[in-house]
């Protein structure tokens, strides 16, 4: 007997971090914010839809941010609540089903296929997530359905913000003929291009090409592309993914060269990594410090050990050692991070192995 067809719902969330911030404070409201960074240095890790008319969005360097968008708002980054509303929103999907595969703080897979309500319509509870999740939080969120991870996904994207679509499977192999091959998930701007030169520029170009020529280009990732070109994902929703590491790191918008002034600003950083270890229930082996300098040049120093690092006072400890061996940054120091790997989960003990699936 056949499977039946799985439903698939991808839900993200429209400008989370900037949408929180003009959530929580009026007058940011209908203006262009940028969330991190500053009109000096650094870079923008979320901005409103404002913003991105101007052409602003997450990893570009706030100067040029800035130079796009003169009334440009930069607000500081508030993750304790980013991350508060997202267990928020967490907790809406796990009365729906216990599949759900998070992807960051602001997106996640769902699989609905059988859920907790009974509900055979997967459109019905992809649109009831969406209205509790602005009646509870505030905030909207777009969905995308569809009967496999891909094609949910593109789906997601495809009316935002505040958006509803379906792609059922009588459509799927017309829709995604049609689209531009930078739209397509898991494709980034460099294969893109490499794409591109090939002449491959929608979906129905890369379905002309065979399976061994994407491989022969792409290496074992041609196999994927070939199957989406086709509209095909058999991965599952993974509801129990494993971090490999946690991090944390800050740019200044001033250089800092004095251990006095970089030594507070590890701590905050390992308080913050600390606390992501501690909801996540996991402890680290490896510590691993980064430094940025003023000309972009950086370097990490990492340390390895026997024994479980989770507090937040070993943490700082461990980076401030590394941050003095062999010796103290001699350059100006743009952005300081701190790492923590080869995690160790509270399940994980307590059946006696350690997980090594990826992130």
């Amino acid at each position: 007997m056949p499977s039946p067809i799985r439903k698939i719902i991808h839900i993200d969330m429209d400008a989370f971090f900037a949408s929180v911030e003009q959530r929580d404070n009026p007058e940011l409201r209908g203006k262009p914010v940028a969330v991190g960074g500053s009109r000096a240095r650094g870079v923008v890790a979320a901005a409103s839809y404002e913003a991105r008319r101007y052409g602003v969005h997450s990893a570009l360097a706030s100067k040029i941010a800035a130079q796009r968008c003169p009334q440009l708002i930069f607000v500081k980054p508030r993750f304790e609540v980013y991350s508060a509303v997202s267990r928020q929103i967490r907790e809406i999907f796990y009365s729906y089903t216990d599949l759900v595969e998070p992807l960051s703080l602001d997106e996640a897979y769902l699989d609905v296929t059988e859920n907790k309500i009974g509900m055979p319509s997967a459109t019905i509870i992809a649109n009831e997530i969406r209205a509790k999740i602005q009646a509870e939080t505030g905030l909207t969120a777009s969905a995308g359905v569809s009967f496999n991870k891909f094609l949910a996904k593109i789906a997601s994207d495809m009316n935002k913000p505040n958006g509803f679509t379906l792609i059922p499977p009588d459509k799927a192999e017309d829709i995604v003929a049609a689209l531009a091959i930078e739209k397509f998930y898991g494709i980034g701007k460099v294969t893109a291009a490499k794409l591109q030169s090939m002449g491959i520029l929608t979906g129905a170009d890369l379905r002309e090409k065979s399976e061994e020529e994407l491989v022969r280009h792409f290496g074992k990732t041609g196999r994927y592309y070939y199957r989406i070109a086709r509209a095909q994902d058999d991965r599952e929703v993974q509801p129990h993914r494993i971090r490999k590491s946690i991090g944390s790191e800050r740019t200044f918008e001033v250089d800092l060269t004095e251990e006095e002034v970089m030594l507070p600003e590890l701590e905050k950083l390992a308080k913050e990594v600390a606390h992501d270890m501690e909801r996540l229930q996991t402890t680290a082996k490896t510590i691993t410090v980064k430094i940025k300098y003023f000309d972009f040049n950086q370097t990490t120093r990492s340390k390895t050990f026997l024994g479980e690092i989770k507090s937040a006072d070993a943490i700082f400890t461990i980076a401030r050692d590394l941050l003095r061996t062999p010796h103290l940054p001699v350059y100006p120091v743009r952005l300081l991070g701190i790492t923590a790997s080869s995690l160790l989960y509270q399940h994980d003990k307590m059946e006696g192995y350690q997980l090594t699936l990826e992130f």
